[in-house]
């Protein structure tokens, strides 16, 4: 007795210490190591400021044909020139249509740096009547230096690939008369420019126009001018890195200032920190012991996460983080799956070593299901979307991937140990089931079985008052839609969003009117935030290169601090509304399939339609509130798409059980008893799997970063309805088709009432 005694205490001590130790192995491997990883992280634009461009490559001459390889020769001269502005980790993508998106994140001097990168940097040397003598083609391979004249004044020095021909053009232009024995220096020498012309202006469009009064036998050129040294310096660098043999028009830019990205930053992080503690304090409270495995394992979510993301070579940027913060929610929801059923399991009568075993083998392919939908949507909107929305996707799907690892691997081995040790077998408590819970105390029952304190509730009956109130809000809703419209933000309709911000003073309406008409800029509307600090203007003209940096350095000196410009042109609007249509319509699709192979077409049709009503209502609810619709916008609706079904899909999954455990129906009522049992016993978790979200989202709207304030709220009633659209909407569509789909088949028997019938006079349809 002694010895099995021994034996049980060293089986407990070995659990519970190989618990602790895999603990302190895993949380010493993250504080070991995560101040590299943070250092590692490459922040996006959005995060410490700079600038994103994408231009369309056209021919700079007539004729000239843009292909493969004209787009590559011009992406990699843009690298060259980047290295000039020493950016670390600039993006350089070749996208579809001829086109090359640039990001450079931290860059400090974005006007130069725009400049930089468009300049044509043809040099050509010129007569007075503008016929090209020489051009950048006689130049030797990285033969620009940056030099100083004899009056010590900053110049830039050459090397010709022909001795020979420098000759020839210097005799030729000094056997001509004083005045016209010129030879004229240009930079970006664009049809219509005259020497004769820019030659009585204070400031010509020319560099220098150096005499010539003898020949010059020498392959060195000097260039002189009234340069500064970093101007000097800049010519060299831009001459050695290239012409660019094509021209550039940018279709869409987003400028941020450095004070945003770190504001947003510190705002987001914040948030993303608050809604954590919130999150494993809710866990703990709820379902004790396993909640605080999970909540542990919520730490090393978010370190795996962000380690993750450094090894792909990600960026991380604003939607990445909410990505993450949303991840935190959806990890918890995989162990909320899997605790609710092991408390089923336990108020079933089942020791806690079964309970355990029976829940963590039954919830598996839930969590799986639930997540998988999620996938698809944001698979979705990788292929469709811009570049911020892609890195949103792709933190999205690492999220997922990474939950399966702590919150259904990870914690399943820390639970298991826990469990084995027996330590708990008399203490339910510690897992969130009193003694008083438990149903059945002499024998196990099937948990299907069990009784819900939700029990007097019969939704089958309430079916016509939620059809009802959801044609309602579509009424509304399209009322709304005629009345107001969709605020449609500049992705979609073309135009510039300046956001102003003032380091001091507190802004007006009229002085930004002010300011805007100065610039000689039309306004279509002024949003002055309460704070009074920061104001957005939306216009919808698409201005070029440099009246961009002509607001921007007008802002800048005026309010001391960096404005934000985002341009869009009507090409990239019309291609954001397509492309958004598009992956609504593709995530739908995937979505049918996958849910019709998994469980049925009835239930892969009514969770769509449970879909489209939750798009529906943000939609008509974005009208309601005037909120801007932007391409962020419509990441939120993609992300609801993937993430509400989770409701529908777990209360989808328990119907299916409850069918094989009743194996025979014959009424209508016996389907509409399947859907209440089903949502009665799922409600506890549907609620909670979305609180834990909602947690999140609503912390993100209170105190992170308003430039995600819409796609936070997007999220938030998505997530309301979604719920809403689970219980009372999928659930009681699949009931009616069902209902119907029996009658066909002659299964299913209508019940006449008492007074109509005696017990023969049941009728088989």
């Amino acid at each position: 007795m002694k010895k099995k005694r021994n034996k049980k205490n060293r089986l407990k001590f070995s659990r519970i210490f190989s618990f602790l130790s895999l603990l302190v192995l895993i949380f010493t491997s993250i504080f070991l190591t995560y101040k590299p990883s943070l250092a590692k992280t490459n922040l996006g634009l959005d995060l410490q400021g700079g600038f994103e461009v994408l231009y369309q490559v056209e021919p700079l001459k007539e004729g000239d044909v843009i292909d493969e390889n004209a787009v590559k020769a011009t992406s990699d001269t843009i690298g060259r020139r980047i290295n000039i502005l020493g950016v670390s980790e600039p993006v350089i993508t070749v996208e579809s249509g001829n086109r090359i998106r640039v990001e450079l994140a931290g860059v400090k001097d974005q006007t130069t740096a725009r400049k930089v990168l468009s300049t044509q940097a043809n040099l050509t040397i010129r007569d007075v009547d503008d016929n090209i003598l020489l051009d950048g083609s006689d130049l030797q391979e990285n033969g620009a230096t940056q030099s100083f004249d004899e009056l010590k004044k900053p110049s830039v020095s050459l090397k010709l690939k022909s001795a020979e021909k420098f000759a020839n053009v210097t005799s030729e232009i000094s056997k001509k008369e004083k005045g016209s024995n010129l030879m004229v220096i240009w930079m970006d020498y664009e049809e219509g420019d005259s020497f004769l012309l820019e030659s009585n202006n204070e400031n010509p469009k020319y560099i220098s126009s150096p005499q010539v009064i003898q020949t010059i036998n020498s392959n060195d050129v000097q260039i002189t001018g009234d340069f500064q040294l970093e101007e000097a310096k800049e010519m060299a660098a831009l001459l050695n890195s290239g012409s660019l043999p094509v021209k550039l028009t940018e279709i869409y830019s987003n400028s941020v200032g450095a004070q945003f990205g770190v504001d947003a930053l510190k705002q987001t992080v914040i948030a993303g920190l608050i809604s954590l503690i919130a999150i494993s304090v809710f866990m703990i409270i709820f379902y004790r012991l396993p909640g605080l495995v999970a909540a542990l394992m919520l730490i090393a979510y978010v370190y795996l996460v962000i380690s993750g993301f450094n090894q792909i070579g990600g960026v991380l940027t604003l939607p990445g983080i909410a990505a993450i913060i949303l991840g935190v929610g959806m990890a918890v929801d995989a162990n909320i799956i899997m605790y609710e059923r092991i408390k089923e399991e336990i108020r079933a009568g089942h020791s806690l070593q079964r309970a355990y075993n029976i829940g963590a083998n039954q919830s598996l392919w839930t969590i799986f299901d639930a997540q998988i939908t999620t996938v698809i949507a944001a698979i979705v909107l990788f292929i469709f979307g811009t570049s911020s929305v892609k890195g949103f996707a792709t933190m999205l799907l690492l999220t997922i991937f990474v939950s399966f690892i702590t919150a259904v691997f990870a914690t399943r081995l820390l639970l298991r140990l826990l469990v084995s040790s027996n330590v708990f077998n008399k203490a339910t408590w510690w897992f969130g089931v009193s003694k008083k819970a438990v149903y059945s105390k002499d024998y196990p029952i099937n948990s299907l079985d069990l009784p819900t304190k939700y029990d007097f509730i019969k939704f089958s009956k309430l079916k016509p008052v939620f059809f009802t109130l959801s044609i309602i809000i579509m009424l509304a809703g399209s009322a709304s839609m005629f009345v107001n419209k969709l605020n449609l933000g500049i992705d979609f309709t073309s135009g510039t969003r300046i956001d102003v911000v003032s380091a001091s003073k507190e802004l007006s309406v009229d002085e930004i009117k002010s300011d805007i008409s100065a610039l000689d800029v039309k306004d279509e509307k002024i949003i002055i935030a309460p704070d009074k600090k920061q104001a957005t203007v939306h216009s919808k003209e698409s201005f070029e290169q440099d009246k961009s940096v002509e607001i921007k350095e007008y802002f800048l000196k005026k309010y001391e601090k960096d404005a934000n410009l985002s341009v869009v042109s009507p090409v990239v609007g019309k291609e954001l509304a397509k492309n958004a249509i598009s992956a609504l319509t593709y995530a739908a699709i995937g979505i049918i399939i996958y849910v019709a192979l998994r469980f049925e077409w009835r239930m892969g049709v009514t969770s769509v339609i449970a879909l489209l009503h939750d798009v529906a209502v943000i939609i008509f609810m974005a009208s309601i509130l005037k909120l801007e619709i932007d391409i962020t916008f419509i990441a939120a609706i993609l992300t609801i798409v993937g993430y509400s079904i989770n409701d529908t899909i777990v209360t989808f999954d328990r119907i299916r059980e409850l069918m094989r455990h009743k194996k025979v129906i014959r009424t209508k009522e016996d389907i509409d008893n399947i859907v209440d049992i089903s949502l009665r016993q799922t409600l506890t978790r549907s609620f909670n799997t979305v609180i834990t979200v909602i947690i999140t989202v609503a912390i993100m709207l209170a105190i992170g970063s308003k430039a995600i304030f819409v796609f936070n709220l997007a999220l938030l009633i998505g997530l309301v309805f979604g719920l809403y659209s689970s219980l009372f909407i999928a659930a009681q569509l699949w009931a009616v088709l069902k209902v119907r789909e029996l009658k066909k088949k002659g299964k299913i028997e209508v019940i006449l009432p008492k007074s109509e019938r005696d017990e023969k006079d049941k009728v088989l349809v």
